[in-house]
Order: C-alpha cells, then structure tokens, then sequence
C-alpha cells in the first residue's frame, strides 16, 4: 500500500487535478516552491503513480492525474468534508450549550456582532434548544449601540465592549474548547 500523500504532494494533485497549471514553472508559482522542490515533487508523485508525463513537443510537458491520482484527491477530500461537518456539530454543541446556561440565568435578548457562519450557528443552535421568548438582534458594529442584552460576540476585530454589557466571544470561546481544538489535530 503506497503512504498516504502529505500535505505538499496533496495540493500538487489538486492543482493538477483541476488543471490550474500547464507546466512546472507555473506549478511552482502556485505552490510558492523552487522549481528545483517542485520538480521532486512531481517525480515523487510520478513515481508513485498519481501523475503522469505527457510529452506535447520537445519543450513542452502536461502533467496528468492517473486513476490512483483521483482516486486519492477524492479521498481526501471526503475525509475533510467529514472532519469540517464533525466540527460544525462541535461548534454548534458549544453554542448550544453556552447559550442554555445564559438563557437558564434569565437572559431573553441576543445580539449577534458580525455576519459570519458563527452568526448563523448561533440563530441554529437557538432554534433546536426550542427555547421559548427570546429575542435575537443582528448588529453590525458597536458604534451606536450598546445592547441591553447579551452581546454575541462573532467575529475577531472588536475594538472593544461597552462597560457593564454582558457578552459572550465565541469566537475566543471555540480557541479555548479542548474538545474542539484536538479536532484540529486528525490526519487526513
């Protein structure tokens, strides 16, 4: 069984792959890699057999996924598709629970700071906690505001919170959740 590709050779198949570069000159362009690294990697990937040489003249050379090169790419890329929907659960298992404790201390209305997934998540993690009259309010930026409820925090530029606002940063509180960012250390 040939070893799995690392990261390098995995994105060498995916530009490749999606024919994103007709020579090593411009693979190594992408890649940001010498075209001296680019060359190994190439022959490593050749010798492996996911890519293949195809000779169009004297100078010029198209490079090729092979069936094990596909093959491979898709693999990959259903594990990722995967671990991204496991985390997404994660994620939303945080906010859920988060969200039960400050609604459980008899907080009612939410703002939401920043237009991100997160946003979204929180929206969805109320709604499956079938919570019963609560408020939620998207703002944009805390310029003209100062909620007088809890302020969800969704987004890393905050300049700063007003004083006696309650908040939760989510974003900080994802970094902070060991279940979450041991998540981040499976291989694909």
């Amino acid at each position: 069984m040939t070893p799995a590709l690392d990261e390098r050779e995995f994105e060498l198949v995916n530009i490749v792959g999606a024919q994103l570069a007709a020579n090593q000159r411009e693979i190594s362009r992408q890649m940001n890699l010498s075209l001296g690294m680019t060359n190994m990697l190439l022959r490593r990937l050749i010798s492996k057999g996911y890519i293949r040489i195809k000779q169009l003249n004297k100078k010029k050379t198209e490079y090729l996924l092979t069936p094990k090169g596909f093959s491979e790419k898709l693999r990959k890329s259903v594990k990722y598709t995967l671990k991204t929907i496991n985390s997404i659960g994660l994620i939303k298992k945080h906010f859920m629970k988060t969200l039960a404790e400050v609604y459980t201390q008899g907080h009612r209305v939410f703002y939401v700071l920043g237009e991100s997934d997160f946003a979204f998540l929180i929206e969805v993690a109320l709604k499956e906690l079938q919570l019963k009259e609560y408020i939620l309010i998207y703002i944009k930026d805390m310029k003209d505001s100062k909620p007088d409820g809890v302020l969800c925090i969704c987004r890393e530029d905050v300049g700063g919170v007003p004083k006696g606002c309650r908040y939760i940063n989510f974003i900080n509180g994802l970094a902070q959740d060991e279940e979450l960012t041991t998540q981040g250390t499976m291989e694909l």
